[in-house]
């Protein structure tokens, strides 16, 4: 029972083929109380396959972008949890002309950097309330090093987001809050069918990984997530945690 007895926030359930339902689901097995966020026409959606968890977990609204949401976040969780253990951010955006790099404009840019990489800031800081006690958030990335083929200023925005995370790491550590990343190969996610091209991703990952890679199955990422939100990793903060079958340390 690797989280018995905590209470965490997961964001990002939307399809059960998403990282962050196996969260919730794995959170749930080993012993975890878990609250899900969801906003907009997603809503009934998320209520819906949260019912196929092992236990019927609330939602709560929240739209990372709206601040009168973030601002009322803890006081409406209050109605759920009296604390928070853990957070996952699970949760990227990027309107379909930032996956056009030369033509982007900054619109698009600015709305991408916003909805996926101020947000872990904005979420961490609007979870802190309930997170006296310290704890841990734990966010999801695609490797930022590289300039890979259509993802863009996607990437640029992950680029933003891995830094958002040193830095959480640097001014919630104090607080005694951990905040680390997990940077999955590619998933055959509705986020990721969203992305144009996303199948030359898939294409070519298993043959590059030395573990290979199967892109239908979210459980690796998400068991690497549950074991950053537990008490295993007490002193691990502002790591990125591979779990992509071993493709970033990979030549070609």
């Amino acid at each position: 029972m690797l989280l018995e007895g905590k209470k965490l926030l997961i964001t990002g359930v939307l399809m059960d083929s998403s990282i962050a339902f196996h969260v919730a689901r794995i959170a749930q097995e080993q012993g975890a109380e878990v609250v899900l966020t969801s906003f907009g026409r997603t809503f009934r959606i998320t209520q819906t396959i949260a019912r196929r968890l092992p236990s019927t977990p609330p939602v709560v609204e929240l739209d990372v972008t709206d601040q009168e949401h973030l601002d009322t976040l803890a006081d409406r969780l209050g109605e759920h949890v009296d604390r928070l253990d853990g957070v996952l951010h699970s949760i990227g955006f990027a309107p379909q002309g930032a996956f056009t790099f030369l033509d982007a404009t900054f619109e698009d840019v600015s709305t991408a950097m916003h909805a996926s990489a101020y947000s872990l800031k904005s979420l961490a800081v609007a979870a802190l309330p309930l997170m006296q006690e310290g704890g841990s958030v734990v966010g999801l990335t695609f490797d930022a090093k590289f300039a890979w083929p259509v993802y863009d200023w996607m990437g640029v925005a992950k680029a933003a987001f891995e830094a958002t995370n040193r830095y959480c790491a640097r001014d919630l550590g104090p607080k005694g809050i951990r905040c680390n990343l997990v940077s999955a190969g590619p998933i055959r996610t509705t986020a990721a069918k969203s992305i144009p091209g996303f199948e030359a991703f898939e294409n070519t990952w298993d043959q590059r990984a030395p573990l290979g890679w199967d892109v239908n199955d979210p459980v690796p990422a998400a068991r690497a997530c549950a074991a950053l939100l537990s008490d295993w990793f007490p002193a691990t903060t502002g790591e990125i945690v591979h779990v992509d079958g071993g493709v970033h340390a990979m030549g070609q």
